[in-house]
């Protein structure tokens, strides 16, 4: 491990795609997205204070291009991740790889994930997972558990699940905010001018994204909310 700088290398990677930082209970995983792997790791406190590599899992059939991690009912570990086909899962114990959901309605030949969402209060088994301009809601055992979908208005560049129980999109020609239960949409802001934005992160009441300017500058906003209402 070599530290300089304040930067801390984790393992010896090559080609991140995608990163997720899980807590549970007291332990902290690092589940990371290479280009045919997914490595996972588990915080080791004092005295040795670092990441540690916990599992391994290797030759992926899927592209990872996006990841995380939950735990059913506190009891059993499964990285999921979203490729270009559909989402997936591994199981921890038993080192299963198996789909839970792959598209079939739509005509091109590959999606683009956004975001996996574990629902609230469902023992970590409920999932909303989030590609191209939709959402479906789907267990970890790819069973569907509603009829519905969610659904945006435009195809989105960007999507995240924020603490106030509801996902964001960003369109090019708003930012729409839904009801992560339903789906429904609970708020949208219109843009001045069509503009790609990306989710940066949520720190306290602040979400946090940019601008992308095709190799240019880029600009960083943020939306202050409070309980049932966003400010900006």
């Amino acid at each position: 491990v070599e530290k300089r700088n304040g930067w801390l290398n984790v393992g010896d990677l090559r080609g991140c795609i995608h990163f997720k930082i899980v807590r549970y209970e007291k332990i902290k995983f690092l589940v990371v997205g290479l280009e045919n792997s997914i490595e996972i790791y588990a915080w080791a406190p004092k005295p040795y204070h670092k990441f540690m590599a916990f599992k391994s899992f290797g030759q992926l059939t899927h592209q990872p291009l996006i990841v995380d991690l939950t735990v059913e009912e506190n009891a059993r570990l499964k990285v999921l991740y979203g490729s270009s086909e559909g989402f997936h899962a591994i199981d921890l114990d038993s080192a299963s790889i198996y789909d839970i959901y792959v598209p079939t309605h739509i005509q091109s030949s590959s999606i683009t994930p956004y975001c996996i969402v574990i629902l609230p209060n469902t023992n970590g088994m409920q999932l909303l997972l989030c590609f191209d301009n939709e959402g479906v809601y789907v267990n970890t055992y790819g069973k569907l558990t509603k009829n519905v979908a969610l659904q945006w208005s435009e195809m989105p560049t960007s999507v995240a699940y924020i603490s106030t129980g509801q996902v964001m999109g960003w369109g090019d020609k708003a930012i729409e905010i839904r009801s992560v239960v339903t789906g429904h949409l609970d708020g949208v802001f219109m843009h001045k001018k069509a503009q790609k934005l990306k989710f940066l992160c949520e720190r306290n009441d602040k979400v946090f994204f940019s601008s992308a300017k095709g190799g240019g500058p880029c600009q960083i906003y943020f939306m202050t909310f409070k309980p049932g209402l966003f400010n900006w």
